[in-house]
C-alpha cells in the first residue's frame, strides 16, 4: 500500500530539516528519508567537522609560536591524531544526533531511512516501500570528484569524506587541488607536522579570486613549509612500495611526486545521478546539477532542489538560504528569489578569507567608476596585538551610487569581520553608513570605516 503525504523531502542535509520543520508546523504531514547520517555534508563531512580539526591545527600553531608570547613550553610539540579524531568525532556525532533528535520529535514526520529513487514525478520508492507526495523536495547534496586518471585504480586515494577517518599523521600528504578544501587541509595537516604537497592545474592558487588574494595566499602556505606545484597536471598516478607516486607535467618539464597519502581535491559533482530523476522528467545541467528557477522550482511543477544539488550555491548557508526562500515562498506569501541573495563565503585557513559581493576584476570589467579601499593588516591593531599581521582587507564601492559592490578581509578574524560590510550591502544603503558608524576598539573591524575614509578611484 502506498502512503500518500503532503510532502517528502529526500536529505536530511541543512535545507531539509528546517523545511520539514516548518511544514509540519503548518499542519502537514511529512516524509524525510536519509540514507545515511543526518545533518548532510556540512555536519558529517564539511563545516562542523573541518572546523574542529581546523581548531586543533590552530591550536598546534600556536603552541609552536608559544615563545614569541613569552610563553616557554618544555619538550617537543607532538600531535595526537587518536585524540584530534576522537574530539572531530565527538563535535559531529554530537551535531547528527542533535538533527535526528530533532525531526524525530516533530509531530507529522514520518522518518524513511534508505535511498529515494523516483516512481512518478509524485512517487518514491525507498527500500521495498512506495510512497507519494503532492510535492518533492530534493535536497541530496554533492560528493567528490574523482578524477579519470591513469593508475588512480591502483592506488588507495582519500577524499574530504574519506580523510575524516583518519586517526594517524601522514609522513607525506600530496593534495591534488589547491582551492578551498585542498588549501584547509594542506595547512591543518601541515600545522599537525605532515610533510605536505599541493599540486594545482591553473596558474595560481584560487583562480575565482583576485591576484592580490591568491599571492597572499600562496605565500602564507608556503610560509608554513607547504610546498605548492602550480599550472601543473597531474598525468598519472602509481604504487612503489608504500609510496603513492603522482606523475605531474609542470612547465618547467615532468616531475614526480612520492606521498605516503593522497586527497583528492579537485571539485564535486551532484548526488542526483541514482535518483531516478529521468523518470519523474526532471531536468538536469550538462554536469548533472538540478535546474531551478528563481524560487528553486524544477520545470516538474510539484518537485523543487535546494542546497548543493541545484547548482545555485556550494555552501551551508546558501543552502539554508534555499530552505528560506522555499518556506516563505510556500508558507508566508511572499516572493523570495535566488538572485536576492548576495554572494558571501570564506575560505578558513589561518588567516582566513572573508568575501562578499564582486571581486575587483568583476567590477573593473563592469564599466563603472570604482572607489577601491585597500589596508594591510600590519596596519590593524588587532591584529598587531595578537601577532597575526598576514592578509589585507579590500572594499570596493561604485562612485556614482556610493553603494559597495565587494570586500574582502585576509586576516585575522576576517570572517566575522566581513559581516559589517555584507550587513550593509543587504540593507541596500550607502558606503558611508558604514564609515561613520562607530565600532569596537580593539577589533579588526573599527579600521573597515577607516579604509573606507581613504579610497582611491580606479
Amino acid at each position: 500500500m502506498t502512503e500518500h503525504f503532503d510532502a517528502a523531502v529526500i536529505g536530511a542535509g541543512q535545507a531539509g530539516p528546517p523545511l520539514v520543520n516548518r511544514l509540519t508546523k503548518a499542519g502537514k504531514k511529512v516524509a524525510m528519508i536519509e540514507r545515511d547520517r543526518f545533518g548532510g555534508t556540512c555536519v558529517n563531512t564539511g563545516c562542523i567537522p573541518t572546523k574542529t580539526l581546523v581548531a586543533s591545527a590552530y591550536a598546534a600553531h600556536l603552541a609552536a609560536r608559544a615563545a614569541e608570547y613569552g610563553i616557554m613550553i618544555e619538550g617537543r610539540i607532538t600531535t595526537d591524531m587518536r585524540i584530534v579524531k576522537a574530539r572531530k568525532d565527538k563535535v559531529a556525532n554530537t551535531a547528527s544526533m542533535n538533527v535526528e533528535t530533532w525531526l524525530k520529535g516533530m509531530q507529522g514526520c514520518t522518518i524513511y531511512r534508505g535511498h529515494a529513487r523516483f516512481a512518478s514525478p509524485q512517487s518514491l520508492i525507498v527500500g521495498g516501500e512506495t510512497l507519494s507526495a503532492d510535492m518533492i523536495f530534493i535536497d541530496v547534496g554533492a560528493r567528490a570528484v574523482v578524477p579519470a586518471i591513469p593508475g588512480i585504480d591502483e592506488i588507495a586515494f582519500l577524499t574530504n569524506e574519506t580523510v575524516m577517518d583518519l586517526d594517524i599523521l601522514p609522513a607525506h600528504l600530496v593534495i591534488l587541488g589547491g582551492s578551498y578544501i585542498g588549501l584547509e587541509f594542506a595547512q591543518m595537516y601541515r600545522r599537525f607536522g605532515a610533510q605536505v604537497t599541493v599540486i594545482e592545474a591553473a596558474p595560481r592558487l584560487l583562480p575565482r579570486e583576485d591576484e592580490d588574494i591568491s599571492a597572499t595566499i600562496l605565500n602564507i602556505i608556503e610560509d608554513e613549509g607547504i610546498a605548492v606545484h602550480r599550472a601543473a597536471k597531474c598525468t598519472g598516478l602509481a604504487k612503489r612500495g608504500d609510496a603513492i607516486i603522482a606523475q605531474v607535467e609542470t612547465q618547467a618539464g615532468t616531475i614526480e611526486v612520492a606521498g605516503s597519502h593522497l586527497l583528492l581535491a579537485i571539485g564535486r559533482k551532484p548526488n542526483t545521478d541514482n535518483l531516478g530523476l529521468e523518470i519523474a522528467g526532471v531536468n538536469l545541467d550538462p554536469r548533472g546539477f538540478i535546474l531551478v528557477d528563481e524560487y528553486l522550482r524544477t520545470n516538474v511543477a510539484s518537485i523543487y532542489a535546494l542546497g548543493e544539488c541545484n547548482g545555485r550555491g556550494a555552501f551551508t548557508h546558501t543552502a539554508y538560504n534555499d530552505y528560506e526562500i522555499v518556506a516563505a515562498n510556500l508558507l508566508d506569501g511572499e516572493a523570495r528569489r535566488v538572485s536576492d541573495r548576495i554572494l558571501t563565503y570564506g575560505l578558513f585557513i589561518d588567516p582566513p578569507l572573508g568575501r562578499v559581493g564582486m571581486s575587483e576584476e568583476v567590477a573593473r570589467a563592469s564599466g563603472r567608476k570604482i572607489l577601491l579601499g585597500k589596508r594591510a593588516m600590519t596596519r590593524v591593531g588587532r591584529a598587531i596585538e595578537k601577532g597575526e599581521t598576514k592578509g589585507f582587507m579590500k572594499v570596493l564601492v561604485d562612485a556614482e551610487t556610493k553603494k559597495i559592490l565587494g570586500a574582502a578581509i585576509l586576516g585575522t578574524s576576517g570572517d566575522e569581520a566581513i559581516h559589517c560590510i555584507t550587513a550593509i550591502m543587504y540593507a541596500d544603503a550607502p558606503y558611508t553608513v558604514l564609515q561613520r558608524a562607530v565600532q569596537i576598539h580593539p577589533t579588526v573591524a573599527e579600521l573597515i570605516p577607516t579604509m573606507l575614509g581613504e579610497m582611491v578611484e580606479i
